[in-house]
């Protein structure tokens, strides 16, 4: 079978960037695979649901832009479609006076950024928030919730209206690019591409690698553990409440978090993965692991942060020092409040000097482009990340300009 265009990955960016490429040029024939059963079953399902406002970016990197960006087109296209969406707001919650420099630090950053924020003390911060405690707060307002896995599985339904096909349970065991498209191997069948665009999570750098791409990174699991709090604490928050993130730790530390559906989660922590889709603690594939302790990057990775993570693993086994965590600024919460919900993996790109790729990264060959990098705020970013993918797409490919035969 012969395609003008294989995307690989039904998770959200891959089928916004199909979305946008069969919206420009409707002639093309486009082919999404997907290796699970559904589509969004992986990092799109698994996620917090928060609509990022773009708080901790880099003044000018993708993420910063493209976050921005995305609350716009995530909110426009709930509404054209009928979503659930909510822009609840965010509290950045100090709690205690070291951290209120951290604290003043985002401010400045939101600003750059060209996000609204404001500064609470104490006592607003109780009024808003009656049972969370500290010492200061930032409140972005722009920041809300949504359910991502059903935004993705209505791109679905609006791509298959439109003729593009969505293979499910299409595994791609290999990729050979050639002089006139790319073979892709199928565990039942082998299709041709005139062009990929491979969106692969948690697989981007192995896939990248079967097409000739010589990297300076590899992708690294860390899973994120939940909690869901119980029915009688649905109510006890108001906004998305974060603390203030570490600058010496990769992730942005345990929060609550108001889900579209009614209830209240807690999570998530980063615990490193054994397995690239190890959802549970005892989750272990030998030849992942094998990868991992072979790579340098994650080596210099695990000395570079030995404490955190031995912390971070303490917490995953501990339930009582999770709970630790969220009594900073939530104090009330018992550990029998906390009630066990799904994981998730964040797939996130390591150089190899052992530091995170902290941006979105596309690398690109000559049929082929690749998202490298695109942990959170990706969900938030995936209509703007797939407008930047069509551009390039069409440099790259010598597409015709939209409106113009393919």
């Amino acid at each position: 079978m012969a395609y003008d265009l294989a995307i690989i990955g039904g998770g959200i960016v891959g089928l916004s960037a199909a979305l946008e490429i069969s919206t420009r040029w409707p002639g093309l024939s486009i082919v999404v695979l997907e290796k699970e059963a559904e589509v969004a079953t992986h990092q799109t399902g698994r996620n917090s649901g928060v609509i990022h406002a773009g708080v901790y970016y880099q003044p000018g990197s993708l993420k910063a832009r493209f976050c921005k960006e995305g609350v716009a087109a995530t909110i426009g296209f709930c509404r054209e479609h009928g979503i659930p969406f909510e822009q609840c707001g965010k509290m950045l919650v100090a709690t205690a006076a070291d951290e209120m420099p951290r604290l003043a630090a985002l401010e400045d950053r939101c600003r750059q950024n060209g996000l609204p924020v404001e500064r609470l003390d104490a006592a607003e911060l109780v009024r808003r928030e009656p049972h969370i405690r500290g010492v200061g707060a930032l409140f972005v307002p722009t920041s809300g919730i949504v359910d991502y896995g059903l935004i993705a599985r209505t791109m679905a339904a609006i791509l298959a209206e439109r003729g593009v096909e969505i293979r499910t349970r299409a595994t791609v065991e290999t990729l050979r690019e050639e002089a006139d498209g790319v073979r892709i191997q199928l565990p039942q069948a082998e299709i041709r591409a005139r062009h990929v665009i491979a969106c692969a999570g948690i697989m981007a750098d192995r896939l990248a690698r079967l097409c000739g791409l010589a990297l300076d990174f590899r992708i690294v699991p860390f899973r994120g553990e939940y909690f869901r709090l119980g029915s009688d604490k649905d109510r006890i928050v108001n906004h998305l409440i974060y603390p203030i993130p570490d600058p010496a730790l990769p992730f942005l530390g345990v929060h609550l978090t108001r889900m579209i559906g009614g209830y209240v989660t807690v999570g998530p922590n980063a615990v490193l993965a054994f397995a690239r889709e190890g959802y549970r603690f005892s989750d272990v594939d030998l030849g992942d692991l094998k990868d991992m302790i072979a790579y340098p990057g994650f080596r210099r990775l695990v000395r570079n942060h030995v404490r955190s993570g031995l912390s971070e693993m303490a917490n995953s086994l501990s339930k009582r020092r999770y709970l630790a965590l969220c009594r900073r600024y939530c104090p009330e919460l018992q550990l029998a409040d906390l009630k066990p919900y799904r994981p998730g993996i964040r797939a996130q790109a390591v150089l190899a000097d052992g530091t995170l790729v902290h941006d979105f990264l596309i690398r690109e060959t000559h049929r082929t482009i690749h998202v490298c990098n695109a942990p959170s705020p990706a969900a938030t970013s995936a209509m703007p990340i797939a407008r930047d993918l069509a551009d390039r797409a069409a440099a790259l490919f010598g597409w015709p300009a939209p409106g113009r035969s393919a």
